[in-house]
């Protein structure tokens, strides 16, 4: 991905964070100012997946991304789910944490990373850098949780008034793409404003200095900037904004080599989908220790997540590559992508996917 993403700065790398610090570097570009705040996102050492589900009684690892505690994903690792399914199968699981969806990939295109969730930027930004990435499944789209902030005391009223200003965003990322679409609806370009493009805990910091005058982002930094008075929600992704969905997402390798896996890991998510759909005190009280968030802040965050696990069709495949055509027509990556080349027959998502979600095709 570094060939087409130019200008970007790399931090110096210790062994702890040598992983980040790849996936930092392929989706920064020069801003106007740095931000010293430093990432404190534990990265694991890759290990290649073997392909014999039952046989091999050495532990197997696989890294599934840790969900930022917020997603069904989280009550899985809280409870350990996945552990006592699949450690009889000879395989131990690790969820390492990454600041957003494009370090996700940079690390699944490393083998350092198994299983992937992001939004559906992501995605295309790596099939473009020859990522062989599969789109396993799609999620809810949850657009109320990503937000365009703009400062408490900001006099800024509409996407409009944000001309020639500096909004902040993760390259490459769902905050990126809402941009792009709320500037679009607002009759602007991205050469109407001056991007900055920093990881979420940059922006974060950036943002509370005043040295941005807006940021497209997700929870819990939504909430938690309302909550402190540091911003205000300018507008949301909600109410049509957002038109796309959330992928888990695997390597081809992974997904040929582990099919079973894949079908557990599905399984276990859906039931989970529907816990946290249904019991809300109930998930709040079981991440509040994971986040420091007390239990009636994390229940005004999940208030704006669906928690459903949707099947792949036509329609989603279609919407994406229209994602991926915007992206090349504005020059940011290098190439056509055909994103169908991501996704797997009808038959084969057959094969893994819950036939509960299966019925809501």
């Amino acid at each position: 991905m570094r060939q087409f993403i130019q200008n970007f700065q790399i931090r110096p790398v210790t062994r702890r964070h040598a992983l980040f610090a790849l996936g930092y570097s392929l989706v920064l570009s020069t801003t106007i100012f740095s931000c010293s705040n430093s990432q404190n996102s534990p990265q694991q050492q890759a290990a290649s997946p073997t392909s014999n589900v039952a046989s091999n009684t050495t532990n197997k690892l696989v890294r599934i991304v840790r969900s930022k505690q917020l997603t069904a994903l989280a009550v899985l690792e809280q409870k350990r789910i996945l552990e006592k399914r699949l450690e009889p199968l000879g395989y131990k699981i690790e969820w390492p944490e990454f600041a957003a969806g494009p370090q996700q990939l940079e690390a699944l295109n490393t083998n350092a990373l198994e299983i992937a969730l992001t939004a559906e930027s992501p995605p295309v930004f790596a099939q473009a850098a020859g990522t062989p990435l599969v789109y396993l499944a799609a999620n809810s789209a949850d657009g109320q949780s990503i937000s365009l902030l703009v400062p408490a005391n900001s006099t800024v009223k509409s996407v409009k008034d944000l001309k020639g200003k500096k909004i902040a965003s993760q390259k490459a990322s769902i905050g990126h793409y809402l941009i792009v679409r709320a500037l679009e609806k607002a009759g602007l370009t991205l050469s109407d404003i001056q991007p900055v493009y920093l990881p979420p805990p940059d922006a974060n910091v950036a943002f509370s200095q005043g040295k941005v005058d807006a940021w497209f982002i997700w929870e819990p930094f939504v909430t938690r900037n309302v909550q402190q008075k540091v911003g205000r929600v300018l507008i949301d992704g909600g109410d049509g904004l957002r038109d796309t969905n959330n992928f888990y997402s695997t390597t081809r390798k992974f997904y040929q080599e582990n099919p079973e896996v894949i079908k557990i890991f599905l399984e276990e998510l859906q039931k989970a989908q529907n816990w946290a759909k249904n019991n809300p005190k109930e998930l709040a009280q079981l991440l509040a220790q994971a986040t420091q968030l007390d239990p009636p802040t994390l229940e005004i965050m999940h208030s704006k997540y669906d928690f459903t696990l949707i099947p792949i069709t036509e329609q989603i495949i279609t919407k994406q590559q229209q994602v991926a055509d915007k992206w090349y027509s504005l020059k940011l990556i290098p190439k056509q992508v055909n994103v169908r080349d991501g996704f797997l027959t009808p038959e084969q998502y057959a094969e893994i996917t819950p036939k509960e979600v299966l019925a809501n095709k």
